[in-house]
C-alpha cells in the first residue's frame, strides 16, 4: 500500500485560522483519504475545532505554537519574530525535515515567501521562485495555470525562461500531460512587438524546443481564459493585476446576475427555468475553485491560499499540494530545468543582454 501523503498546515494561518483550516483539511481528506497531517498552531484552538471531525483527528498530530504570524506583518518583520517559532515556520520546516510532502498555509504571501526561501531555498539554477495559480478556461481540464501572479517583480529573459518550465512541469504534475503548452503574454502575436526581454524569451524557448515543453508563441490578454494555451507566461506585476482583473471581474458578474434576477417576477420565474445553466455558471466563476497558488522553484513544495477563504476554498489548496506532492512536482521541474539549461552557453550573452536588476518582494 502506497504512503498517505503528509500535509502540513499552518492551522493559524488566513484571516480565521482553525475555524476554515480545520473544516478545510476535513473536506479535503473526504476526497483524499490517503492523506495525513501535521497541524501547527495553537493546540487548544486547533483541538476544539477537531473535536468535530474525528476522522480528521485521527490522521493528525497536533504540534503547539505560541505565534502566528499577523497578515500585516511585513515579510522582515514576520521573519525576526517568527523564524523557527510560529505556525508558518514550522510548516514550511517539516517539509525540510522529510516529515511532510507539502506546505499549506492561508497566512501572509510575503512572509510565507520569504520564510519559504530562507527555509527551504530555491533549485539549483532557478535565481527567484514563482506563485502560480489556476485559471478557469474552456479545456477538458477546465483550468490553465498563469505563472508567476505575484511572487516577484520583474524578469528577464532567462527567468521567464525558468517560470515557462517551472510552468510546464506543475501542467504536467496537475494535469497528466505529457508535454503541455506554453505561450508568453505580450501585448501582440507578431514577433515584433513587446518589450526586448520578452522576445528574447520567445526566441529561446524556441531554440530549446524542450521535449516536455510544447512553446507556442505569445498570448494576448484576452487569450488567457480561452484556454488557448495549458500555461501563461508572464512576470508577476502583470500577473498579478490579470489574476486580481479577473476575481473581480467575476464577482461582478455574479452580483450583477443576482441583481437582474430579482427585479421582476418574470426574471424569478426564468431563473427557475434555467436554474441548472446558472448553477453551472455560478460554480465557472466561483474563485473558491482555484483557491491555491502554488510555490515554484524551492527545494520543497509550498501552497499559499487566500487569506479569506472559507473551508470550501481552503479544502481546494489542500487538494492541489496533496496532487503537486502525490504526482512530483519537484522531479518534472528538475528534469525539464535540467535540459533547458543545456541550452545556456550560447543563449547567456543575449539574455544578459536583456536583463533587468533583481526584483523586490511583490507587496500582497
Amino acid at each position: 500500500m502506497a504512503q498517505p501523503i503528509r500535509i502540513a498546515l499552518d492551522a493559524m494561518g488566513g484571516d480565521f485560522g482553525p475555524k476554515v483550516t480545520i473544516p478545510g483539511a476535513a473536506n479535503a481528506l473526504e476526497r483524499r483519504p490517503d492523506s495525513s497531517f501535521l497541524l501547527f498552531g495553537d493546540e487548544t484552538a486547533i483541538h476544539a475545532e477537531l473535536a468535530s471531525f474525528p476522522r480528521l483527528a485521527a490522521v493528525s498530530t497536533v504540534r503547539h505554537t505560541k505565534v502566528a504570524v499577523r497578515m500585516d506583518d511585513k515579510p522582515s518583520q514576520a521573519l525576526r519574530s517568527g523564524r523557527r517559532v510560529s505556525s508558518m515556520w514550522q510548516a514550511i520546516e517539516a517539509v525540510k525535515k522529510g516529515e511532510a510532502d507539502v506546505a499549506v498555509s492561508a497566512g501572509n504571501t510575503g512572509a510565507l515567501m520569504a520564510m519559504a526561501k530562507v527555509c527551504l531555498h530555491t533549485m539549483a539554477d532557478i535565481e527567484r521562485p514563482a506563485l502560480a495559480s489556476l485559471w478557469p478556461a474552456p479545456t477538458p481540464r477546465g483550468y490553465s495555470i498563469v505563472l508567476d501572479v505575484g511572487a516577484s517583480i520583474g524578469a528577464d529573459a532567462r527567468h521567464l525562461v525558468d517560470l515557462a518550465v517551472m510552468g510546464s512541469a506543475m501542467a504536467r504534475a496537475l494535469f497528466e500531460l505529457e508535454r503541455p503548452s506554453v505561450g508568453l503574454l505580450n501585448v501582440g502575436k507578431e514577433d515584433i512587438k513587446g518589450v526586448e526581454e520578452v522576445k528574447t524569451a520567445s526566441r529561446l524557448l524556441k531554440e530549446a524546443d524542450l521535449p516536455d515543453l510544447d512553446y507556442r508563441g505569445f498570448v494576448e490578454g484576452d487569450e488567457i481564459g480561452k484556454g488557448v494555451v495549458d500555461v501563461v507566461v508572464t512576470e508577476g506585476f502583470s500577473g498579478n493585476i490579470a489574476l486580481k482583473t479577473a476575481e473581480g471581474t467575476a464577482q461582478q458578474i455574479t452580483d450583477y446576475l443576482r441583481q437582474a434576477i430579482g427585479k421582476s417576477l418574470l426574471a424569478k420565474l426564468g431563473y427557475l427555468l434555467a436554474r441548472g445553466a446558472f448553477r453551472e455558471l455560478r460554480d465557472k466563476l466561483d474563485v473558491r475553485n482555484i483557491n491555491g497558488g502554488v510555490f515554484l522553484g524551492l527545494e520543497g513544495v509550498v501552497i499559499k491560499s487566500h487569506g479569506g477563504a472559507d473551508p470550501v476554498a481552503f479544502a481546494r489548496a489542500v487538494e492541489i499540494g496533496y496532487e503537486m506532492a502525490h504526482q512530483g512536482l519537484l522531479t518534472k521541474i528538475r528534469e525539464t530545468m535540467a535540459i533547458s539549461h543545456e541550452h545556456d552557453a550560447p543563449a547567456k550573452d543575449s539574455a544578459a543582454a536583456t536583463s533587468l536588476p533583481s526584483s523586490q518582494e511583490a507587496a500582497q
